[in-house]
């Protein structure tokens, strides 16, 4: 029974990621093949394939890396970038879900080499009192790999200069979630410094909004 269920909860994931992967592609997140998404499964995770169209992907086809970062013998090759995946999940024990993409607004703040700055509360969305910037690397890259690493530690999300961004979550739908939430704040912050710029909360003001985002949303049985 053990092994049925799973085989079964392999399946779910397998449906998940795609359905995320569709989604991601049909918002406008990541338009035509770029981006990726992973789920934590077993020793490894489980990630979309290389150079695949979403639209064209097989559960049979997502790809299963192990702890060392070997793919499944017999399978498609893993996305370019599995390195920041498996080391945001062996550096993250929170993250089973991780979504990567090239969203308009977000991307052209990574251009620019710009982190999004506490000008709303709802950047505390990725844990903290911005949204940071991990530098240039090429893509693929251990090089990359350690700098969104490094970007992330105390976030869940971050820019990626000159490339994208990527967000993580306790499943694949809430890296999702979180992945749009960046993508509205950069457009909203693209918006401000149109106007000129803006006056920023200040870091107490931060402070309280990510205390009251421990508990909101939380339902209490009463």
């Amino acid at each position: 029974m053990k092994k049925e269920n799973t085989v079964r909860d392999e399946q779910l994931l397998r449906r998940q990621i795609i359905e995320v992967a569709l989604e991601m592609s049909r918002s406008g997140l990541s338009p035509g093949r770029s981006g990726n998404v992973s789920a934590r499964f077993g020793n490894g995770f489980l990630i979309t394939p290389s150079g695949l169209a979403y639209e064209q992907l097989q559960e049979d086809e997502i790809v299963f890396v192990d702890g060392q970062g070997k793919a499944q013998h017999n399978s498609l090759e893993p996305s370019s970038e599995w390195r920041f995946h498996h080391d945001i999940y062996v550096n993250f024990s929170e993250a089973s879900g991780i979504v990567h993409c090239h969203s308009r607004h977000a991307t052209a703040l990574a251009c620019e080499y710009r982190e999004i700055p506490a000008f709303h509360y709802m950047v505390a969305a990725a844990g903290g009192k911005k949204i940071p910037i991990a530098p240039y690397a090429m893509f693929g890259t251990q090089e990359l790999s350690d700098h969104v690493v490094a970007a992330l530690a105390g976030y869940k999300a971050t820019l990626m200069e000159h490339h994208g961004l990527v967000a993580f979550g306790s499943d694949v739908s809430k890296a999702l979630d979180l992945a749009r939430e960046v993508e509205e704040l950069a457009a909203q912050y693209v918006l401000v410094l149109g106007l000129g710029g803006t006056q920023l909360l200040s870091d107490q003001q931060m402070d309280e909004v990510i205390e009251r985002f421990k508990t909101y949303g939380r339902q209490v049985k009463i």
